[in-house]
Order: structure tokens, then sequence, then C-alpha cells
């Protein structure tokens, strides 16, 4: 098997949540993969989640910059690590030939060959809005059972492992029950470390989206080296022309990232 080099880039500038990420890929990953977790720098603003469209918005620029990076560094393919996989359709335009993967999408992926419906768990009612309007964007919208959500913070997840596996058995014994759910996707990566034990109560596939992207980005990376399987360059997935980008000054100056871990 040939060797993978991957990114799992944590979308914000707060980056103590990288050490979670990386044991968990740690665990997960491919032998022959290498994996950097990298967070956005400081600058963008210390936001530990993504919960709002003001925090989206903040942090476009840097992404697309450090997609850019990581392709220039040579990744078979970048993570980014929110599951509503923000400005993903953007990164991917810019990625070169390495491939953007999200964790909504490889959740989704994953859940629809193993069912026909999912719910996807969340942790606020907010965030409904822009996930369905994503996964409708997708294509997927009439395999959505239901939202449930579990009324946690990003930030609540990882406090008290007890109460969050609690709120997230209640919330998908409900979507499976009532809402009639056959799978169960959980909607945010920091919802990782739970979905064991969910799926063996529950008996239905339990879908972690940081475990989906990791292993949906180590077969995609395979596919390129061995089917030269690559992000198509014509019509709508037309790149910016070098010499514009050039032009106007942009990409001039290499992407500092805030923090990298690396995982062999």
């Amino acid at each position: 098997m040939r060797d993978i080099k991957i990114m799992y880039l944590n979308p914000v500038g707060f980056d103590t949540y990288d050490s979670f990420f990386a044991e968990m890929i740690k665990e997960n990953k491919f032998p022959n993969t290498e994996v950097h977790i990298t967070s956005l720098p400081s600058t963008v603003g210390l936001m530990d989640n993504l919960e709002y469209r003001t925090f989206n918005a903040l942090i476009a620029s840097d992404l697309i910059k450090a997609t850019r990076q990581a392709s220039k560094e040579g990744f078979d393919a970048m993570i980014i690590g929110c599951f509503y996989d923000p400005f993903l359709l953007d990164a991917r335009e810019i990625s070169g030939d390495m491939i953007v993967i999200g964790p909504s999408h490889s959740s989704i992926e994953i859940a629809l060959r193993l069912s026909n419906k999912f719910s996807v768990i969340i942790g606020q009612k907010k965030w409904e809005h822009e996930m369905h309007t994503t996964i409708k964007e997708y294509g997927y919208g009439e395999h959505l059972a239901s939202f449930r959500d579990v009324n946690m913070r990003v930030s609540e997840f990882q406090e008290d492992h007890t109460l969050t596996e609690k709120k997230l058995m209640m919330a998908a014994k409900s979507a499976i029950e009532e809402d009639f759910a056959e799978a169960i996707i959980l909607g945010c990566t920091l919802e990782f470390g739970f979905y064991k034990k969910m799926q063996e109560k529950l008996k239905v596939p339990v879908i972690d989206p940081s475990l989906a992207a990791l292993k949906q980005a180590e077969q995609a990376a395979l596919l390129k080296k061995n089917y030269n399987w690559k992000p198509s360059r014509k019509w709508s997935c037309e790149a910016p022309p070098e010499e514009d980008l050039k032009r106007f000054g942009l990409f001039s100056e290499p992407y500092q990232f805030g923090n990298r871990i690396i995982v062999k």
C-alpha cells in the first residue's frame, strides 16, 4: 500500500482541540498514512466553534489560503474539520490535485451505503437551518429523516462524557423510534468517542463524522494514487488562472498555520 499524506484542518484559531483529534487519528489511521493536524492562526479570532454564520464568514479567507498551502505542500487530501463543511466547494476549486473532504458529506455517503434514511444529532436547534440547506444542496434531502438537538454547545461535548452520551442516546433513540431513522449521524466533529457504545445499544449504524472524514480521505487518496482519480478542472470545477492569481497578488506568501501536530 502506498504512503498517504493527509491534512486534518481544524478551521478555527483555537488549537486546544487539535490534540483530541490527533489521538483519534493515531488510533484509527492506516499504518502508511501520515496526518498533519493543523489549525488556523489566532489572528482569525479565538472562536472555539463555528456555530454561527458570523464565525464562519470570518475564517473564509484563511481557510482558502490554508487549502492552497496544503496543496503546495503535497498533501493527497485535506479534511475541513467541521460538520458544517465550511467553504467546501470554494476550497475544492483552489486545491489543485489535492482532494478536499467534508465531514458532513463523508458521513452522509457512508450512512447511505448502510441505510436509506438517516437522522443528524446536533448540538443546538440553531444549527439545523444551515445544515439542512447544505444537505439539500448535496442532493440528499429526501434521505434525511430528521434533526434532533441535545441543547449543547460545541465546547460542552467533551466536558462530561457521561452527560454527553446520555443526551446523544436519548436524541438518537427518539430519531429511530419517532422519525424512523435507519442510521444516525453525529452532527459535530467534537461528538467523537461516542459512536461505539451508541451503535451497540441502538443496533443501527452510528456515524462519527471525524472518523468518517478520515476514512473517506484515505480512500480518496488511494484512488488518486492507484487510478489517478483526482479533482476535475473542467467547467464548474475550473480553478482560477495562475496568471490572474499572480496579477492580483494572491497567495504570494506561504501560509502560516497556527498549530501543527504530525501523526506518523
